[in-house]
């Protein structure tokens, strides 16, 4: 199969050979599919949406992609438009490669390239004075328990790439209260450069509720060495979320939430200078600005279902 590549000058953008492809994919220009992407130039750290839609008559029976180093994880709605979340890692420079195969109902295999270009996030360093015991070096113990809360949050980003789109266009905010860190600033423990912050802090008092920003599962409720008590929710698609510092969780692992759902309380466990939320939002285990999440239109048409 020939690869076709496009850069991307719009919102909306149709791809197709310059001739008929080999095999038995699509035997005339105008049934190539339709991509489009939203926004069509995506932010450093942000997520960004990928339809496939397939053109009258040559309906596709699935869609598979990979960008910023995360599988895409296509849903189908009844008109049979497919569609996908990607990440923009935060690291990006200049453009970003998407690469999807659109597959037809005889198994012929599109592959399609996209050259998205990447906009320069805005981020900024912050300087934290922390106790050293906060700031220092980890001894072996604390480094093997941080190597087992890590390969626990790797097994939930196993799960949500493994499990059908469960999030929907329904969203609210964890917590409504004012942003005290945000995501992607550099971290200057003690004037040192120590880290990114890949997440969102919002203030809030010891014991202030914590809510589910779309549907999801359950996936985990533990307690982390640096991030104290968390919940993990698995909002299928590939996209997944968590909620550190709690004082309490309020839900169990296995349990099914909707947007609005109480699954915590605001606290100061953990690796911590004082009680809030930090809230992180990934695309398996590519962290993106939850405010991406939140601020992304619905979907076009009534729905995406299961691919």
């Amino acid at each position: 199969m020939r690869t076709m590549i496009a850069a991307l000058v719009g919102a909306w953008v149709s791809i197709a050979p310059t001739s008929a492809p080999e095999g038995p994919a699509w035997d005339l220009v105008s049934d190539a599919p339709t991509v489009s992407v939203f926004p069509e130039r995506p932010v450093q750290g942000h997520l960004f949406r990928v339809r496939v839609a397939p053109s009258p008559g040559q309906p596709l029976a699935a869609v598979r992609g990979e960008a910023g180093g995360e599988v895409l994880r296509f849903a189908v709605d009844e008109s049979g438009v497919y569609e996908a979340f990607g990440p923009a890692p935060i690291d990006t420079e200049g453009s970003l490669r998407v690469q999807l195969v659109a597959v037809d109902e005889g198994g012929g295999e599109e592959p399609i390239t996209i050259d998205l270009e990447v906009v320069p996030g805005e981020y900024r360093h912050e300087r934290l004075s922390v106790a050293p015991r906060l700031g220092g070096r980890l001894n072996d113990a604390d480094a093997a328990r941080l190597a087992e809360d890590q390969a626990k949050a790797a097994a939930v980003a196993r799960q949500a790439h493994a499990t059908p789109r469960l999030w929907t266009d329904e969203r609210v905010m964890p917590r409504e209260d004012r942003v005290t860190s945000g995501f992607g600033n550099g971290r200057i423990f003690n004037d040192e450069v120590s880290s990114r912050h890949l997440g969102l802090d919002l203030d809030g008092d010891p014991g202030d509720v914590v809510v589910a920003p779309s549907r999801g599962v359950v996936a985990l409720v533990d307690s982390f060495l640096l991030a104290g008590n968390i919940v993990y929710l698995n909002h299928g698609g590939g996209l997944l979320s968590g909620y550190f510092h709690l004082s309490e969780a309020l839900v169990a692992e296995g349990d099914t939430v909707a947007a609005g759902t109480p699954i915590g309380r605001v606290g100061a466990t953990g690796r911590v200078t004082g009680p809030h939320l930090h809230w992180v939002v990934r695309v398996g285990t590519t962290s993106v600005d939850p405010r991406s999440w939140m601020t992304m239109p619905p979907a076009e048409g009534s729905g995406a279902g299961d691919d």
